[in-house]
């Protein structure tokens, strides 16, 4: 039982990881993004191009970090073993 726990707990927590990776990169590109509104439309392309890589980089890890942590945790507290 250890073993498929430890293997369950393995899965759970890198898959979340990198959802959490996909979709933090995702709303930080975004919120990133939405200091260039107010631009025109040529130094609006050019602010984008600029800040989105930073702004995913950024998101990404944090996601990743943020999900696998948790993923970890739910999937031990689910799989622990009730005395």
């Amino acid at each position: 039982m250890t073993k498929k726990r430890i293997l369950i707990c393995t899965v759970v927590a890198l898959s979340s990881g990198f959802f959490g990776g996909l979709t933090g990169g995702q709303i930080i590109s975004m919120l990133h993004n939405q200091k260039c509104q107010n631009q025109t439309w040529g130094l609006k392309m050019m602010c984008n191009a600029w800040v989105t890589p930073g702004a995913i980089w950024q998101g990404s890890i944090a996601g990743i970090w943020t999900g696998t942590i948790l993923g970890a945790f739910v999937s031990g507290s689910i799989t622990r073993k009730i005395y």
